[in-house]
């Protein structure tokens, strides 16, 4: 009755029933930027952070939670990853840090969830570990970068963007 994916005919919550989709590689990206003032940046780059190492935290903080995505978001399914990479880009013009994810599996359901939680989850840890630092930093543009895989094949944010009538973000230049 209902077009919507996660509701049942009576409207209540349901999980998707993925039983009879195929077994596909799958694989998706996400992003997410958190900016800081200059001292806090320059102090995660001298690794200098009395909490200790901020990105080797912050990476298995990441792939720690793109694991437990179906024990935080209600609806999703438990999924048996097989890859989780977490990888981090300083940009010095912004006092940022870019953390993109990846998460991949041979399986009837995507994995984007589990890659924008490993992103944000990233994120929030370099936050928690430089707050005291700097309590202003800000977590932006948290969003999903690209998917493979299911029935719609390969995904991209610029190439959807473009589609949309959207101006694409120019990432070789940081522009976010």
């Amino acid at each position: 009755m209902s077009m919507l994916t996660h509701l049942n005919r009576r409207g209540e919550a349901s999980m998707v029933d993925v039983t009879d989709k195929a077994v596909t590689e799958r694989s998706a990206r996400a992003e997410s930027l958190i900016c800081m003032s200059t001292e806090a940046f320059v102090q995660l780059c001298e690794g200098q952070n009395k909490k200790g190492d901020v990105l080797a935290t912050a990476r298995i903080a990441g792939i720690q939670a793109a694991k437990k995505t179906a024990e935080l978001i209600p609806l999703c399914h438990p999924l048996a990853l097989t890859k989780v990479q977490v990888d981090f880009e300083l940009d010095r013009e912004r006092c940022g840090v870019r953390v993109t994810s990846l998460c991949k599996l041979a399986g009837r359901t995507g994995v984007e969830m589990e890659a924008l939680t490993a992103a944000s989850v990233a994120a929030l840890t370099i936050y928690d570990m430089c707050k005291a630092m700097d309590p202003a930093m800000e977590i932006l543009h948290t969003r999903l970068a690209e998917k493979l895989g299911g029935k719609r094949g390969l995904w991209r944010r610029s190439e959807a963007e473009v589609a949309a009538g959207n101006q694409a973000p120019n990432q070789e230049e940081g522009d976010w």
